[in-house]
């Protein structure tokens, strides 16, 4: 993710398990203004599916997924 910019908020939900990570990832984007991006970084492997879902019915855009070192990052725009 070598093009992120200053308006890039990070949520570190590291450690925590399914359900919790796409819970706290709702929450921030709720409070977050329509086009700001938000970087996710999980360690649950379900969280992969769990994204994947919510991001499809949702009216956020899910811009970069990668996995790094056995954890998951999601980098969302808010819808």
């Amino acid at each position: 993710m070598s093009n992120q910019e200053a308006a890039v908020s990070t949520l570190d939900l590291r450690g925590l398990k399914c359900p919790m990570p796409l819970l706290k990832a709702k929450q921030k984007l709720n409070a977050m203004a329509a086009g700001e991006q938000l970087l996710v970084l999980t360690t649950d492997p379900g969280s992969q599916r769990d994204f994947s879902s919510y991001l499809q019915l949702s009216a956020h855009t899910l811009v970069e997924s990668r996995v790094e070192e056995g954890e998951f990052h999601f980098l969302i725009l808010r819808g």
